[in-house]
């Protein structure tokens, strides 16, 4: 059976807050325990939020937000987390960020921030590095390595809708590989290759709702998809420019 649980209590979290204790004090951890953490608490823990009082737009970004009807602060902001602007219209710029993940306005946020409409919240500068590091905290305060998801909400090319998708995992396989074995009647698989980290991930956002402010999310049941490595993270779902056939 597969159980998601949102944590409640945990306070508004600020910059220099040690997030593996205030996870710890509010659950008691077993083996093969997921954590799947909103992204929003990481970037804030790891003080990745900029004011817009403090942001001076160039030229580029004046232009774009009077294109895209946005602040040119906030769309500085966007051009300084974006490694290729893919395409500008209908007030969306939809980026290739610094770690590689196609999303709208490089995953720069306004929703959430305690501060107000003139605070943004940037994605985590290593996703993948605040997982360990995370699941590292809570090994040492525990003595359970739980394997940790952390998530974003991200659009779909072809689909209206955001569903969360996991952009740092530590500890616990990210992609499902069956290609090679059969099907239930004995037929190979050859592209079956299951997003497990962004399964997961959309699993317990349906635990915790958006409006909720239940950042941090239990889920068990998975356990033997928990491993003792870090492994490689959710950089493995990244698939590689050259393997793109839409861009």
């Amino acid at each position: 059976m597969l159980s998601a649980r949102a944590l409640d209590g945990l306070p508004e979290v600020a910059a220099g807050d040690d997030l593996g204790e205030l996870i710890a004090a509010r659950v008691e951890l077993t083996a093969g325990d997921v954590v799947v953490v909103a992204h929003k608490v990481v970037s804030k823990a790891e003080g990745r939020v900029r004011r817009l009082a403090d942001v001076v737009a160039g030229e580029r970004a004046i232009a774009l937000g009077a294109a895209c009807g946005k602040d040119p602060r906030h769309v500085q902001v966007i051009l300084d987390e974006t490694r290729e602007l893919l395409r500008s219209e209908r007030g969306v710029l939809i980026c290739v960020t610094r770690h590689g993940f196609v999303c709208a306005n490089a995953g720069v946020d306004t929703s959430n921030t305690a501060a107000g409409s003139d605070t943004l919240i940037l994605l985590p500068a290593e996703p993948d590095a605040s997982a360990r590091a995370l699941r590292a905290r809570l090994r040492e305060l525990t003595g359970v390595a739980p394997a940790v998801v952390i998530t974003d909400s991200f659009g779909r090319a072809w689909r209206h809708g955001q569903v969360d998708v996991a952009i740092g995992v530590a500890g616990m396989v990210a992609l499902d590989d069956w290609r090679g074995r059969t099907d239930s009647v004995g037929l190979e698989l050859r592209a079956t290759w299951i997003a497990l980290a962004d399964q997961l991930s959309s699993a317990a956002d349906l635990a915790r709702g958006k409006d909720s402010r239940q950042p941090v999310v239990l889920v068990r049941g998975l356990g033997h998809h928990v491993t003792e490595a870090d492994g490689p993270g959710a950089a493995a779902l990244l698939r590689p420019a050259a393997e793109d056939l839409f861009r």
